[in-house]
């Protein structure tokens, strides 16, 4: 999905006043009056519309004199300046900068101007709270799918809001190209949308798991007093997650809520992931834009990784520059003779030699480097 362009301010929709103080032909001590913020005789939205425009000026000093007004604008000129007219390019300006303050990001969303890409810019950045503002208006989200992307990649996004905007796209039938594994996340909303509703616990169930929460609990840290944390959402006192070892808290995930874990989470919770025995969420992890290379070079030499999660990287053109991730998907055999075969060429001779004497590589992995070392004359 390609977000939309961001709003651009034309000096023609400027008051003549207004306009006058942009004129490269003002002199230089009044436009660096107006990058400050002050404009005699202009109205606050303008004002701010002015700091915008300034901060792309052509004039060094007077551009980064209204980039840092903007980095830090004085309350009494964002209080004055935040109403219907205020230009919709000066609301692009603000948003990434206050993405992290609710009460900022509350009425910045209210304005009826402010554009979609805008939103969608501050989503990428947003604190959870300013997340959660994002996510409620459900029609924005249909109507730019570039911010649910946004707010799905954001780790500030709560797990079940992400959960909640991916749904949103699934049912409306949104393809979300910017997310890397959006097939397999829609997969398992989808799956998740059809289950059948599971039998609910009995007590004997409930007062079994609770023990169990508690023995681990205790054995993880005894005497430590903060082990429980309260629930503010049920009222409930849960164990505290930083007691609980990473592999059971992926456990106790759905599986959309993994393969968003896969996606923006630790090098940690990939290095499990990609293990899981749901081809979805081992994929997922395998497409994470943050995975780094260090990472890659474990996971092709690990057997114990599905084939999918090998030919993802087998297939991945920056991945297969590494030599050493060569090496590890032609000796695995677990790769695909089909990837296999096509790197086994760019090996050097002593790795090739050893291949071809190799007891852990498959057979056809060792004939093709015997017949490599022919076609080289050794």
């Amino acid at each position: 999905m390609i977000a939309p362009d961001r709003p651009q301010l034309d000096v023609a929709s400027l008051s003549p006043a207004a306009a006058r103080v942009v004129d490269p032909k003002t002199p230089a001590p009044l436009r660096q009056l107006a990058a400050k913020g002050v404009a005699p005789g202009v109205k606050p939205p303008e004002a701010l519309a002015i700091v915008v425009l300034l901060a792309s000026s052509e004039d060094f000093a007077v551009a980064e004199t209204a980039r840092r007004t903007l980095d830090a604008l004085p309350p009494p000129l964002v209080a004055g300046a935040i109403t219907r007219d205020l230009h919709a390019a000066a609301i692009d300006a603000l948003a990434p900068r206050y993405a992290r303050d609710a009460s900022m990001m509350e009425r910045l969303l209210a304005l009826p101007q402010i554009h979609p890409a805008t939103v969608a810019a501050a989503a990428e950045v947003a604190s959870e709270a300013v997340c959660e503002l994002i996510a409620t208006n459900e029609q924005r989200l249909l109507e730019t799918p570039a911010i649910i992307e946004r707010l799905y990649m954001n780790k500030a996004t709560r797990m079940s809001t992400a959960d909640r905007v991916l749904e949103l796209a699934v049912r409306n039938r949104v393809e979300l190209s910017g997310i890397p594994a959006f097939r397999e996340a829609s997969a398992a909303i989808v799956n998740e949308l059809i289950a059948l509703p599971q039998a609910e616990p009995t007590p004997d169930d409930v007062l079994f798991a609770e023990a169990e929460a508690i023995a681990q609990a205790i054995a993880l840290d005894p005497g430590t007093s903060d082990a429980f944390q309260l629930d503010e959402e049920t009222g409930e006192e849960r164990v505290d997650a930083t007691h609980v070892p990473l592999y059971a808290q992926l456990a106790q995930m759905t599986v959309s809520q993994k393969i968003r874990r896969a996606m923006v989470g630790t090098a940690s919770d990939r290095m499990i992931l990609v293990r899981d025995q749901n081809k979805l969420i081992a994929q997922a992890a395998a497409r994470s834009p943050h995975i780094q290379e260090s990472e890659i070079a474990q996971i092709s030499a690990s057997r114990s990784v599905s084939d999918d999660v090998l030919r993802i990287i087998a297939t991945d053109r920056e991945w297969t520059r590494s030599h050493t991730i060569k090496w590890n998907l032609v000796s695995n055999p677990r790769t695909p003779f089909v990837f296999a075969a096509r790197l086994i060429q760019h090996l050097r001779e002593h790795e090739l030699k050893a291949l071809a004497r190799s007891k852990n590589v498959t057979g056809a992995v060792a004939t093709a480097a015997r017949q490599q070392l022919q076609r080289r004359g050794k």
